[in-house]
């Protein structure tokens, strides 16, 4: 017997990928609904060879249904996701919404799978903001061998974390720059993205920092270790999927790169590309599709006692999002409600 699974927000790009992955790695699904708003209702969405017609989130009974794997905003969340979660279905959110409630589990499986038990307190996990799942999962095993003090992370993110609308944005500049008259100003971002880099994402804090800098300092300490000190830069680049990092680590005690490099190729949901020479690690456009978490240029940093640099890049839709609440899904089930 299989789960009932419902995947709401199914017309997006996260959502569309959630169905992809839900197929691809043949999640043990007897029924799964798509769900979207109003003005998408009738919509088809592939799930494997089979097409599915999108129904209303509005009047949509989550009783019976075993979990509910989200991916809309935080507006629509806060109404739908306690409705769901009241009616007996485990929500699992992409949304920003809960991943700091104490009494909601923020999970990244190769990190922290025993957080997974908590889910009973609201019925509701949260998936971990994009560039901090794929940056997590390389920590930890790091962390469980020399004890991470401080991290130095710099990020470069691709337009699809944005949406569709960014992505399009992105290609007419592109095309506009060559092609007099299709010039296209900025709407989705506050300056051009094309053939340029913008060190801002999501709003301004009272701080300095972004949202989405902010963000990857608070989850990395829920999810891997409160007492680590983590400093982020997020920028935008004109990449169209996948997201790259460049992390500085300082640890308690000396871990060689050797050494970092062999716990990282053992270590789950990691491929290591990294040859010194030209072409010997990986790029955005080579993770994309893929669900692996790439580390390259994997070396000692001599500034400090203690230090490691790595790149870190990873499909930003997949690992950042639909596969890692895909997994999270797979661990509900074996952990937890072991149906499938």
């Amino acid at each position: 017997m299989g789960y009932k699974v419902v995947v709401v927000g199914a017309t997006g790009n996260v959502g569309r990928e959630m169905l992809n992955i839900l197929a691809e790695r043949q999640f043990p699904a007897d029924e799964v609904a798509v769900l979207a708003s109003r003005k998408s209702l009738g919509t088809e969405v592939s799930f494997g060879d089979k097409t599915l017609k999108t129904q209303d989130l509005d009047t949509f009974d989550f009783t019976g249904w075993d979990m509910a794997l989200f991916a809309v905003g935080s507006d629509a969340t806060k109404i739908y996701a306690p409705k769901a979660a009241k009616a007996g279905c485990v929500v699992i959110d992409n949304s920003s919404l809960y991943r700091y409630d104490p009494d909601v589990p923020l999970i990244v499986p190769e990190v922290n799978a025993d957080a997974i038990h908590g889910y009973a307190k609201k019925n509701i996990i949260a998936n971990p903001n994009c560039s901090t799942a794929q940056m997590v999962v390389a920590l930890k095993p790091l962390h469980d061998r020399a004890k991470i003090k401080r991290v130095v992370v710099s990020t470069y993110q691709s337009v699809s974390g944005s949406g569709k609308d960014a992505i399009d944005e992105l290609w007419n500049q592109t095309k506009g720059v060559y092609v007099p008259g299709q010039e296209v100003a900025p709407s989705v971002y506050p300056k051009q993205i094309a053939f340029n880099v913008i060190p801002h994402i999501d709003v301004f804090m009272d701080s300095g920092d972004t949202k989405e800098e902010w963000k990857m300092v608070a989850e990395t300490k829920k999810i891997v270790d409160p007492a680590i000190k983590v400093t982020a830069t997020c920028v935008r680049v004109p990449v169209f999927v996948g997201h790259s990092e460049s992390i500085n680590i300082e640890f308690e005690e000396f871990l060689d790169e050797d050494e970092a490099r062999d716990i990282l190729r053992e270590s789950p949901g990691i491929m290591v590309i990294d040859k010194r020479e030209d072409g010997g690690y990986v790029t955005p456009i080579e993770c994309v599709g893929d669900f692996a978490t790439f580390v390259s240029r994997i070396r000692q940093d001599s500034t400090i006692d203690n230090g490691l640099n790595l790149w870190c890049v990873s499909d930003n839709l997949r690992k950042g999002a639909a596969l890692n609440a895909v997994q999270i899904a797979e661990l509900l089930g074996a952990k937890v409600l072991k149906k499938g």
